[in-house]
């Protein structure tokens, strides 16, 4: 009997391969039982994952949600495969891509907004990208897709230099970074890819256990806390890779890091244009003060919340018309907060967890708390834009000559989300075709 799990998730097979995989896997076996859950922001093999987009679609029924939505780092190479996954499990599909821009040409340029790494530039999301612009969003990221790769082949200089000072060998970025990757298949190479490369220099030496936990002391003076000693000290540990990477993010990666240019991160504005240019959503990501981070490559830190309510109007005068946020990392106030301003700005409100560890639960019961339970509905709004936007363009949730266009924000959202939960998911794209026909006429 074949192991159609490890097809589904093997990074060299075949999408077509992967997916039929996954229709035959889905044919045994009793099916886990929904708990209306949903996540906007898993990423796969295109960024750094643990996980195609097939098997990140199964860990997410599999964990009971009812929608998830791929945001890999500069690329929508995952969309095809996670929207067809979604299709096969009978669960809601949504795709999109996560960016940083630069904020240095406004009043924020000095400021660590929501990147840790940088000051001046931001993580943003771009959701609900239809169907017929996934070709034209592939093409708009190249030239940031290659910046990046520029400048983790520089990086890699700098780690090697490193790595020869303390007596490992060195990494050929060629063949331990990028052939590995999923670049030539239209993915991104980020710097979790370098950190990895040293992740396996560093396993490969001292294999997995206290000799490796000694040796991050011994020759990069890098004391782990308990917890993450503890952790790298357990050979068995099934998640020792990406713990080994939270530790190197937060105390290697300073000593090599190379700021991005404009050229890779470049104006937010060009980007929010865009976004709104092929129908899709341009989304600001909230971060907000934090304490530890749930992947420990986080030190606690504080972020927008001292100057919300002047980025929140900077965001209005770009254009941006969502702000993505994870409930999880997040305080009850600072939501509060955050709702409040989304509801004065009109901006849409859209959630996920950042799923990038094979350590995190795809989970995210926090949706189904009173004060969120409205995330769940924006998903199916978003969903069912995604889906009609690629019928008729006119019927973007945003779209100025939509038939709900005078109707208030609020209002377009209880729409969409019935027709997001009213198609098909087996078979979204025929349903969509009824649906925007019902839209067009006022019936829904």
């Amino acid at each position: 009997m074949k192991d159609y799990l490890r097809i589904i998730n093997d990074p060299q097979a075949d999408t077509q391969a992967r997916l039929e995989a996954l229709k035959t896997l889905e044919t045994e076996g009793p099916k886990p039982q929904g708990t209306g859950e949903i996540n906007n922001h898993i990423h796969t093999i295109y960024s750094f994952s643990p996980y195609t987009p097939s098997m990140a679609a199964l860990q997410a029924r599999n964990a009971g949600l009812a929608a998830a939505g791929s945001v890999d780092h500069d690329s929508i190479a995952a969309a095809p495969e996670l929207l067809a996954a979604c299709a096969i499990l009978g669960i809601g599909g949504c795709v999109g891509f996560e960016v940083r821009v630069s904020f240095k040409n406004g009043p924020f340029r000095d400021r660590k907004i929501n990147n840790p790494d940088s000051a001046g530039l931001v993580y943003m999301t771009v959701q609900g990208i239809p169907e017929p612009k996934l070709r034209e969003a592939g093409e708009f990221l190249k030239p940031i897709r290659a910046q990046r790769l520029q400048r983790t082949r520089a990086m890699t200089e700098g780690a090697n230099v490193l790595l020869g000072e303390t007596g490992f060998e060195e990494i050929d970025f060629d063949r331990d970074i990028l052939e590995p990757s999923q670049y030539a298949n239209g993915g991104e190479i980020t710097e979790r890819h370098l950190l990895a490369a040293v992740a396996k220099k560093l396993i490969q030496c001292y294999g997995k256990g206290p000799a490796l936990v000694q040796g991050l002391a011994a020759r990069f003076g890098v004391e782990p806390g308990a917890k993450i000693t503890a952790l790298l000290s357990e050979p068995d540990n099934p998640h020792y890779q990406f713990d080994l990477l939270g530790i190197l993010k937060s105390t290697v990666l300073p000593r090599i890091f190379i700021q991005p240019n404009e050229k890779e991160c470049i104006p937010a504005g060009e980007v929010v244009n865009f976004a709104r240019s092929i129908g899709a959503i341009p989304a600001y990501a909230y971060l907000g003060d934090v304490g530890e981070s749930l992947t420990g490559d986080k030190k606690a830190e504080h972020f927008e919340d001292a100057y919300l309510d002047a980025l929140f109007d900077e965001l209005r005068h770009l254009g941006y018309q969502a702000i993505a946020y994870m409930p999880p990392r997040n305080t009850e106030e600072q939501l509060r907060r955050v709702r409040q301003l989304c509801t004065e700005r009109g901006f849409m409100e859209i959630s996920g967890v950042d799923i990038n560890s094979s350590r995190q639960s795809f989970n995210c019961p926090e949706v189904l708390a009173p004060s969120c339970r409205h995330l769940v509905d924006t998903t199916w709004a978003l969903i069912a834009h995604e889906r009609l936007c690629s019928v008729d363009p006119r019927l973007g949730i945003f779209a100025p000559d939509n038939p709900l266009a005078a109707a208030s924000l609020a209002a377009r959202i209880t729409v969409y989300a019935a027709a997001g939960r009213e198609l098909d998911p087996y078979h979204p794209e025929a349903s969509a075709v009824q649906l925007a026909q019902k839209i067009a006429q006022g019936a829904l």
